[in-house]
């Protein structure tokens, strides 16, 4: 990374158009035909900075070249360069007694046409730097159309389910240590008892004790069963998160063995294997990303990530169905308000990209369910693990408890 020169434009420069000392280079160089090739498109993040008018201002220049050029101000070519690729601060304004929120656009062209540049240059190096955190994004539709967003989104995934209106419910498999016996018959006892989704705990993967081909076969077949024996449209989720190379391997073959979706972990695996997922149409099975790794990007105030931009708008920009994240009075940190700013981000217009459910989970008493509806509405899914177990003995008899309760909520 080049360190970033003082601001200022410093002197012209010579005939031959290479940058003197102090002074900008020529735009009649290599930048020459940049004109032509930029559309003149720009797409704009929002940005919370801490610190005085000052400091925020600074940061947000910082912030316009450290993204773009990564170069020093001063000697940062005059013409399309600086005047179309360098970030361009739209609006900073007070957000706290010492914070400020600056929008600073971006052409869509510095994006290239994929998930990693488009985060490489909304918080590359500065992620990098304190007291500088993404609160949100808005992409244009020359970017939105790159990304295939969910597949199946609200409407595809109840039209599977059969579920037109309640909240969906979904049962984790656990503990780790169980066998893919084991494991199975829990699948079946809560497919047997109604819920919409059954997915491994986020922890199974191919391990000795429970390996990844063993385990999707035999799960797979017990949901097959209890959904012949009781007519209920349950889909089974296995989790493929893996190294690269094997992931799209085991997304295959998990298909091949019966699973009716995926669960990935992005934050492990990487947004982009989402979004290679999400768009192969040899799987095209609903995708749930898992949170897994991803706290430190939202558990601070004033760095990183805001909650809805990461597990709202970049879950479903890269293709998740159903994003997960730690419900609010659970276990985790997350407030009622910003888990609320999650569900909006999972429907709010995205130019043609569908919807995706919000799924909080990590704990939720059932004595609220009446405040998380009105907190995500009826369009969400709630994500059961311990409670599922803790209810009673009789798994059965404890997803139809769930699924009866969220019936007449």
């Amino acid at each position: 990374m080049s360190p970033a020169g003082p601001s200022g434009r410093g002197s012209p420069t010579g005939p031959s158009g290479r940058a003197s000392p102090t002074g900008p280079i020529s735009h009649a160089g290599p930048a020459a035909g940049l004109a032509g090739i930029l559309s003149g498109a720009r797409f704009r993040a929002t940005y919370l900075l801490q610190g005085d008018e000052e400091e925020a201002q600074r940061k947000a220049r910082d912030i316009c070249y450290e993204q773009t050029v990564e170069f020093p101000e001063d000697i940062t070519p005059e013409g399309p360069i600086r005047d179309q690729i360098v970030g361009r601060v739209e609006e900073l304004t007070p957000a706290g007694p010492a914070a400020y929120r600056a929008v600073i656009s971006y052409a869509v062209e510095s994006a290239g046409d994929d998930i990693p540049q488009l985060l490489n240059v909304m918080f590359g190096n500065i992620s990098l730097k304190t007291g500088i955190r993404v609160e949100r994004f808005d992409l244009p539709e020359a970017l939105l159309s790159l990304f295939p967003g969910p597949r199946f989104g609200r409407a595809g995934i109840r039209s599977l389910l059969g579920v037109p209106q309640r909240p969906l419910i979904c049962a984790a498999l656990k503990p780790m240590g169980l066998s893919p016996r084991e494991l199975a018959e829990q699948a079946y006892r809560f497919a047997r008892g109604g819920v919409d989704f059954i997915k491994d705990d986020h922890g199974l993967s191919n391990q000795t004790f429970s390996p990844f081909e063993e385990r999707v076969a035999r799960c797979a077949e017990a949901v097959q069963k209890a959904r012949r024996e009781t007519g209920t449209a349950t889909l089974y989720l296995p989790n493929v998160t893996a190294s690269t190379d094997k992931v799209h391997a085991r997304a295959r073959r998990a298909r091949e063995l019966g699973a009716g979706g995926l669960v990935i972990t992005p934050g492990l695996a990487g947004l982009d294997v989402l979004r290679l997922l999400a768009s192969d149409d040899s799987i095209a099975l609903p995708l749930m990303s898992h949170p897994a790794f991803l706290g430190s990007f939202v558990t601070s105030a004033e760095n990183g990530f805001g909650h809805a931009a990461l597990f709202g708008q970049l879950m479903r920009l890269a293709g998740a169905d159903v994003s997960v994240f730690p419900n609010y009075g659970g276990r985790f940190s997350f407030t009622r308000e910003e888990c609320a700013g999650i569900a909006h981000a999972t429907r709010e217009d995205m130019k043609g990209l569908k919807d995706a459910f919000p799924g909080p989970g990590g704990g939720m008493p059932r004595q609220r369910i009446q405040d998380k509806i009105e907190v995500y509405g009826r369009d969400f899914m709630l994500l059961s693990g311990g409670g599922m177990h803790r209810h009673s003995t009789d798994l059965e008899r404890n997803a139809a408890y769930f699924v009866e309760m969220m019936s007449g909520a």
